[in-house]
């Protein structure tokens, strides 16, 4: 880290063209030098699909790359920016909550890549109600609709480093209403405050079937939206409803505990 600046590697799932990311790339700009490293198309929900090689092309703001979230993290901390300080991931036009999303979405994704490679990381992502009085199309070209994610973004990119956050989290997964503004839920000046969550367990996945098509749905977005959520105080999910920045301190490694009754399946094991 350069005199107190740190060097920050920039990538989503979304693609490098998108609002959500300049926006957060020009926040980000008055914490450190900032080298963007992301997906040359939209690579959404790909999870930590990686590729066997990758395309790299020259962009205004850094690089943009024919490959998956994962892909970048690992072409930019390995080749493109080896030095890198902090890894930031978004800003997606919507929400990355409840523990089952973690492992599929890409921008939560580049996150948990950065971690394997001993780089802190924060996934970052923007609440979209869905609502039939909120196109998700206008407030994806909505540069100040990413407002709060963005400020939110800075803010920790700025100081968990030197707080010391990083010495027990791999990663945080940030997800912050939308601004103020004519999708926001915000007043004009208005600003949401910090929420330090964990990941909702509510789980509500839903099949149904028409003939030879199965249609799934994840029933509990409309469940947000209508402010019918279980009582979750203390979620990722709750925080965002109750019009706050939701914070998780994550870590990426899967846990492993020690189980007795594995121990005897062991021992009868016939060999």
């Amino acid at each position: 880290m350069d005199d107190g600046e740190p060097t920050i590697l920039l990538t989503n799932d979304d693609g490098i063209e998108t609002t959500g990311f300049r926006a957060l790339y020009d926040a980000l700009t008055d914490v450190g030098e900032v080298i963007a490293v992301a997906p040359d198309s939209d690579q959404s929900a790909v999870g930590r699909a990686l590729s066997n090689s990758v395309t790299v092309t020259d962009h205004e703001l850094g690089y943009a790359v024919t490959g998956t979230p994962a892909d970048c993290v690992v072409a930019g901390v390995e080749s493109l920016v080896p030095d890198v300080d902090l890894v930031v991931s978004g800003c997606n036009d919507g929400a990355n909550l409840g523990a089952y999303v973690l492992g599929r979405s890409g921008t939560v994704s580049a996150a948990v890549e950065a971690a394997f490679f001993d780089v802190p990381a924060i996934a970052v992502s923007m609440y979209v109600p869905v609502r039939e009085d909120v196109s998700s199309e206008a407030v994806r070209s909505e540069y100040d609709a990413y407002g709060e994610a963005t400020r939110a973004a800075a803010y920790l990119a700025d100081h968990a480093l030197g707080a010391g956050v990083f010495e027990s989290a791999d990663y945080l997964n940030v997800n912050a209403p939308m601004a103020s503004g004519e999708y926001g839920p915000l007043d004009d000046g208005e600003h949401a405050p910090l929420s330090i969550t964990e990941p909702s367990r509510v789980y509500q996945m839903d099949a149904v079937r028409d003939g030879a098509e199965i249609q799934l749905y994840d029933r509990i977005w409309e469940r947000m939206a209508d402010g019918d959520l279980p009582h979750e105080n203390g979620t990722d999910r709750q925080a965002v409803v109750d019009g706050k920045v939701s914070v998780s301190p994550l870590t990426a490694p899967h846990t492993s505990e020690h189980h007795e009754a594995l121990d005897a399946l062991a021992e009868t094991y016939p060999v």
